[in-house]
């Protein structure tokens, strides 16, 4: 069990890294303010550590990444670009980027939990992922 559960956790922390990545990505070129950019470029490439601090642990258990979901992807890009043609903000970034974070943080609590027989080495990977997304909302709250 506990390695069906370590494998678990650790596709869902790969998939939210990816989808943190891909989110800073969509929003960045937006950005005005220099200070807010480099925020989110900082934590973009925190995510990016992280992130292949995972595909080395899921290499390790011969398994497979996982992409984030293709419709919570989809939709992020909808409401992204639908807020920022309204408003081309840093408020609406910083906006965008909280909801996402809040996202973010209440899944890997979620997946946390469910996944509870995990290894600690995966386990603490999923605790920087959810301290490195409500770093970002505290850097960030200043915009909104």
């Amino acid at each position: 069990m506990e390695n069906q559960d370590t494998i678990h956790l650790l596709k869902e922390c790969d998939a939210g890294t990816k989808m943190a990545i891909s989110s800073i990505d969509d929003i960045l070129e937006k950005v005005k303010d220099e200070k807010l950019k480099n925020i989110l470029s900082k934590s973009k490439e925190e995510h990016t550590k992280i992130e292949d601090e995972i595909k080395v642990l899921l290499n390790e258990y011969d398994s497979d990444e996982k992409e984030p979901n293709a419709m919570a992807k989809g939709m992020s890009w909808l409401k992204t670009n639908f807020k920022m043609s309204m408003d081309e903000s840093d408020a609406t970034v910083a906006d965008l980027i909280t909801d996402g974070c809040n996202m973010g943080v209440k899944s890997l609590n979620e997946y946390f939990n469910k996944y509870e027989a995990a290894n600690s080495k995966v386990k603490d990977i999923c605790t920087q992922l959810i301290k490195l997304e409500e770093q970002l909302c505290k850097d960030i709250k200043g915009y909104l």
